[in-house]
């Protein structure tokens, strides 16, 4: 998507893929093939470009440290790319720029057991905030992965044993909502913010977004405001989503990303300007685009593969039949389970919108998700 955004503007942009059937190859101006944790495979494509950004987390920051030392344009910056990459990290510096986050505890690497110091100190935080808990890997979780929801210390001790690297341990909060706000930032500081939106996660993965859903005028604007600070706190260039957690009257920071993201996916016929145009506009230092919706409503639904492994091009005719489904497919190798697209849907009216584009998805051959609810009229 962000090759498409690269395009329009008669840029050309290279990626470096691990396999050629990378759903990015198909858009993409060059391809080289190799791995981002390998520095070789990182400074061929420097030398293809005027400046390295990324899409996933899973980076080394020393290979990174490295190029940057040569005088490789990376944006983000090493500064954020390292509260990006480690959660553990990330919650320490917002915690002491005084955004709210979810009480946590850091247990650095070391020895792990049921008789391990990290157990004591997960046993004298959950008498402290109470069962559950969630654990976290600092480093290298997505999408759910590297997150354990745990109910008592045997369930803890199990996950924790054959961990090496730290542990982010945090309290299970009660969400009234799960918002994102993406916010896109150039190296001089200037800023656009897309408007919250408000996301719904099935087992750690997120399902649905809606613009602006159930959100108030107030807590858009709170949910803005904090997702601007955080942008300059960690000194975002380029796209960042903040996800944050509603609960109890209180606005806290659950995640970042330091890219475009599952929750900005509506932006491409939901507002003025797409989140993958303005990343480029940002980490080209060029004049970035208004984030200005362009309808009252938008809805946008994942497309995942169901228990038969259906590829969803086999049914696109059945997703572009739902009146105003704008369906992106990535290409992707379908299996069960796996994220393939998504639909977005735009109008005036938050009940049609979201019925169409669930309609779309499911024609497409997603599963129904357990425990979210589906608009009424969807078959």
């Amino acid at each position: 998507m962000a090759a498409e955004a690269a395009s329009a503007l008669g840029l050309s942009m290279a990626v470096l893929a691990e396999k050629p059937d990378d759903a990015a190859c198909a858009t993409a101006a060059e391809v080289l093939l190799g791995s981002p944790l390998v520095e070789e495979h990182l400074r061929a494509l420097a030398a293809r470009v005027g400046v390295v950004t990324f899409d996933h987390e899973q980076v080394d920051l020393a290979v990174l440290g490295a190029l940057d030392a040569d005088g490789v344009v990376i944006r983000p910056g090493l500064r954020t790319l390292e509260m990006a990459v480690d959660k553990s990290r990330m919650r320490a510096v917002l915690a002491d720029a005084g955004i709210p986050v979810p009480a946590h505890l850091i247990v650095p690497a070391g020895p792990r057991g049921a008789a391990s110091p990290a157990a004591d100190e997960i046993a004298q935080f959950a008498a402290a905030h109470g069962w559950p808990l969630v654990l976290k890997a600092a480093r290298g979780g997505y999408d759910g992965k590297g997150v354990w929801p745990v109910g008592d210390m045997a369930e803890a001790a199990s996950v924790v044993a054959p961990l090496t690297g730290t542990l982010l341990v945090e309290e299970m909060v009660a969400l009234d909502a799960e918002l994102a706000v993406m916010v896109a930032r150039r190296p001089s500081g200037e800023t656009v913010t897309w408007p919250a939106t408000e996301t719904a996660q099935v087992g750690g993965v997120c399902r649905e977004v809606l613009v602006p859903g159930r959100l108030s005028p107030e807590m858009l604007d709170r949910a803005r405001a904090m997702g601007e600070r955080v942008a300059e706190i960690v000194d975002a260039v380029g796209v960042l989503a903040v996800e944050l957690f509603w609960s109890g009257g209180v606005l806290m920071v659950n995640e970042i990303a330091a890219r475009p993201h599952n929750s900005g996916h509506w932006t491409i016929e939901g507002a003025v300007t797409s989140q993958f145009e303005n990343h480029l506009r940002a980490v080209l230092d060029l004049p970035l685009g208004p984030a200005t919706p362009q309808h009252a409503q938008v809805a946008s639904v994942n497309v995942f593969g169901g228990p038969a492994g259906q590829d969803p091009r086999a049914l696109l005719g059945r997703g572009l039949a739902v009146p105003g489904a704008h369906v992106h497919l990535y290409g992707k190798e379908a299996r069960p389970g796996r994220k393939l697209g998504h639909v977005t849907v735009c109008g005036d009216d938050a009940a049609d919108v979201r019925e169409r584009a669930w309609g779309a998805a499911l024609a497409l051959g997603t599963p129904r998700p357990e425990g979210l609810s589906l608009p009424r009229g969807v078959a």
